[in-house]
């Protein structure tokens, strides 16, 4: 084949309805062409594991939407039995995981990137352990407020799957932009450092990424929460962060984590009473001592869902979601209501 026919061949793809990713290694924006008609097939519960870890769509971050990114024995695992992957997680529904992923294939069918690095290259090349880091942004209404959603796992996997990109698609239904941090496991020091290199991340490129920085909330789930929690506490900057505010509102889902102070946000708590992990008269406690502090709680307090119900389909916990979210909106000082 000639020189100017594979030129021709490779202008011809570039046009042909390509898609934008970002390599999470390098941070350098990468075209590539989609499945012949310029866009990646939506993922299915029929499919294993690997079809997300080498699905075109997640090219250079698949292993990172894993919940451990060097978790090879179950790439053939069926995503119709996802739940397997994520032990401390319940009522784990495969639909609702397909759709999650796939909200964010139809981002990259659109052009548009779904994946950020936080850390510098340098900073990586400084810790190596840096490189399994990142954002996963689902996109709300422009210039809108943002939520980072902290999924948990103990600290020893991060469960996006079930307690992330559910939680953030169904944030963008209410027209907010959310973020999915994946963080670094086996340390909640190191993990709420990574929360708050996002933080800092997000507000200095708040233009580029078009959202606002005003009223901004964590999410947290199980780990998630206690990353949470010590933003709420202690604020950004105590865990190598920019010198910027507490988050509008801190939302806290079944963590036994126990630290309040009157200088937390306003915080909105939940939390199942037959939950078999976080000791619900601990978190009776905490928000007993939020509130004689003076912060401003809203208590969830459910009977049957358990831990780690994620969005709490099909439990007495459904829809607390939708609770979280109004109180949050409840002080996001009226820049955006939708």
């Amino acid at each position: 084949m000639s020189r100017s026919v594979i030129i021709l061949v490779i202008l011809l793809a570039y046009c042909s309805g390509g898609v934008v990713m970002v390599n999470a290694n390098t941070g350098k924006t990468l075209r590539a062409k989609g499945n012949g008609q310029g866009r990646y097939p939506h993922i299915t519960t029929n499919e294993s594991v690997r079809h997300i870890v080498d699905h075109p769509a997640f090219q250079g971050f698949g292993q990172l939407i894993l919940p451990r990114e060097d978790d090879t024995h179950s790439l053939d695992t069926p995503l119709s039995n996802v739940r397997s992957l994520m032990p401390y997680h319940s009522h784990v529904d495969p639909d609702v995981v397909a759709a999650a992923l796939n909200r964010m294939i139809d981002e990259v069918n659109d052009g548009k990137t779904i994946f950020y690095s936080f850390y510098t290259d340098q900073e990586k090349r400084k810790d190596p352990t840096k490189e399994y880091t990142g954002l996963f942004f689902y996109r709300g209404e422009p210039g809108a407020s943002f939520a980072i959603v902290c999924p948990g796992g103990g600290f020893s996997y991060v469960g996006s799957l079930h307690e992330g990109f559910p939680l953030a698609y169904e944030i963008t239904k209410k027209k907010y932009n959310a973020f999915v941090i994946r963080y670094r496991i086996g340390s909640q020091q190191k993990a709420t450092e990574d929360l708050a290199a996002a933080i800092t991340f997000i507000f200095r490129n708040a233009a580029t990424l078009g959202v606002s920085t005003k009223g901004y909330s964590l999410w947290g789930g199980s780990a998630g929460a206690r990353m949470v929690g010590n933003i709420a506490l202690s604020g950004v900057h105590s865990y190598g962060g920019g010198d910027l505010p507490k988050p509008s509102t801190a939302v806290i889902a079944y963590t036994g984590q126990s630290s309040f102070s009157k200088d937390f946000p306003p915080t909105f708590i939940t939390v199942s009473a037959n939950d078999p992990i976080a000791d619900v008269s601990v978190v009776d406690r905490r928000v007993e001592n939020l509130r004689n502090v003076g912060v401003q709680v809203e208590y969830r307090r459910y009977r049957t869902a358990g831990h780690g119900f994620g969005l709490g389909n099909g439990t007495d916990a459904e829809g607390w979601l939708d609770h979280a979210v109004q109180f949050w909106e409840k002080h996001v000082d009226g820049t955006f209501r939708h």
